[in-house]
């Protein structure tokens, strides 16, 4: 059988580009920057990450494809390249967030490795088979695993890389088995496949055993109650650039490979999580995930004194309202969890730069922020986006993300009201969520600064960084159809 490298080779131009990138970044650091000062190894090696991004993504642009390859080991359409974009931003802006830090000496290796990180969430949301979507998880893990302990002069560094590992191996063992109970009861390792096998009149136990597996391993990447536990601590111990790009890439690729398993792989399984009318099938057992994501992740971040476990917290919160995406098992679904997933990371990001800056005279506990507007005003400005974004403040975008992601979990099912009683919870959720974002702002904007406190000295990097994702947030939230219409569009191409 012939088969055209070629195009292989071309379709996958994007992660080559990204490799070849972080190849250069590696190489040019060894050899000829080592006696550099660190300041200026951390300029060039973000400068070369962020040219590497930004030629995957013009690319992408250029020469546009819509192809499947190897059984759909590698599928490559409008969706999976809008995704891969959103990837590479936020890349580019966990780099340039990245330049005035001072948490390691070895600046080569970790541009590589978020580099590499970034490839394996490129092929994991380019794949609609189970052994391609293994492997990238495994590879963007084992990434994220070494960015967590890369500060080696704090030994929360080294505990919270530990329990991450240690976690995601479990969770790594729970999708394997998940995986081969999958392949024994269809006999494919592709996901529309597999739907086509399973499609039955009731559902098999070792089926619903699958699921539960499946959700487990899913479970711990998106960061969802029960599997949540290894959050605040990778959050509050990682160096705030690596917490940055956990918290957003990885939330932006773990979500929609969720999605892709959950709505093409066990199509047909649905079941119902309808108030008092509850089926057999994933969407109860992501129903029972998304109430307690959102229940536990919003009422322990009341009580959070430092503002890395406030966002860790509130990231598990989060993901019991993507979830609700997942749920509502349609093109409208799919397109509110797109919107919210990459608006979510964009705001999460400039949240952990902000609080990248802060961190230069302190720590991260909530006083750290004490007088903010007074010390850096344009950056107490960029976290008041970020934050009131977060709560679901119009007119930014968690705003628009939250009412469109709601409005489509509504309309599911309406012939037994649905998840509308998840719905109702999520509602009064995000009222009890605006209490803890508002302790931050509080900080910030009424706190008196105290007497000591330095005016904080911010690179121009950063400052351009913080502005155009602010700008973003807001951008997004006054006009949503500039990201919104392209989701419709790429979703009806795609086929979901």
């Amino acid at each position: 059988m012939s088969f055209d490298y070629l195009q292989l080779l071309k379709l996958c131009a994007p992660e080559t580009i990204v490799v070849v990138t972080a190849l250069v970044v590696l190489f040019l650091d060894l050899a000829w920057l080592r006696t550099e000062p660190n300041r200026t190894r951390m300029t060039l090696a973000a400068m070369f990450t962020a040219a590497g991004c930004v030629a995957a993504f013009m690319w992408m642009l250029v020469v546009p494809e819509k192809a499947s390859l190897l059984n759909g080991m590698l599928v490559v359409d409008p969706l999976t390249q809008l995704v891969k974009q959103s990837l590479l931003v936020l890349t580019l802006f966990t780099a340039l967030l990245s330049i005035e830090t001072t948490f390691t000496d070895h600046v080569g290796e970790f541009f590589a490795l978020l580099l590499l990180a970034t490839v394996g969430m490129m092929f994991l949301v380019s794949s609609e088979e189970l052994l391609m979507i293994f492997v990238s998880l495994e590879l963007t893990s084992l990434s994220l695993y070494i960015l967590t302990a890369f500060n080696k002069h704090n030994s929360k560094s080294a505990e919270a890389a530990l329990k991450y590992f240690l976690f995601g191996g479990m969770a790594a063992a729970a999708t394997l088995f998940g995986m081969s109970l999958i392949y024994g009861l269809s006999g494919a390792t592709n996901l529309r496949a597999i739907a086509a096998a399973l499609t039955g009149p009731t559902l098999d136990p070792l089926l619903l055993a699958a699921i539960v597996m499946t959700v487990i391993g899913l479970g711990f990447k998106v960061a969802a109650v029960p599997f949540h536990l290894w959050v605040p601590d990778a959050y509050e111990g990682a160096p705030t650039p690596s917490a940055a790009f956990i918290a957003s890439g990885s939330k932006v690729a773990s979500f929609f490979i969720l999605a892709k398993v959950m709505m093409l792989g066990f199509a047909g399984a649905e079941g119902s999580g309808a108030w008092k009318a509850y089926v057999p099938g994933w969407v109860p057992v992501i129903a029972l995930v998304a109430a307690l994501s959102l229940v536990l992740g919003n009422l322990a971040a009341i009580a959070q004194k430092s503002v890395k476990r406030l966002l860790a917290y509130s990231a598990i919160a989060h993901a019991g309202y993507m979830l609700l995406g997942v749920m509502a098992d349609s093109s409208t679904g799919v397109a509110s969890l797109v919107f919210y997933v990459i608006t979510y990371a964009l705001t999460t990001v400039g949240a952990f730069g902000v609080v990248a800056i802060v961190e230069q005279s302190g720590g991260d506990k909530l006083t750290d922020f004490a007088g903010l507007s007074r010390r850096a005003p344009l950056v107490a400005l960029c976290l008041m986006v970020f934050i009131l974004s977060l709560a679901g403040i119009p007119p930014l975008a968690g705003f628009f993300g939250k009412f469109y992601l709601f409005t489509a979990a509504a309309a599911a099912g309406k012939q037994s009201l649905g998840l509308l009683w998840l719905v109702i919870l999520a509602l009064a959720m995000s009222c009890v969520s605006l209490y803890y974002y508002l302790k931050v702002l509080k900080q910030a904007y009424v706190a008196p600064s105290p007497e000591d406190a330095p005016r904080l000295r911010v690179e121009i990097s950063s400052s351009v960084a913080l502005i155009i994702l602010a700008a973003g947030v807001v951008l997004l939230g006054c006009a949503p159809n500039l990201l919104l219409g392209k989701l419709l569009s790429a979703i009806k191409a795609a086929g979901f």
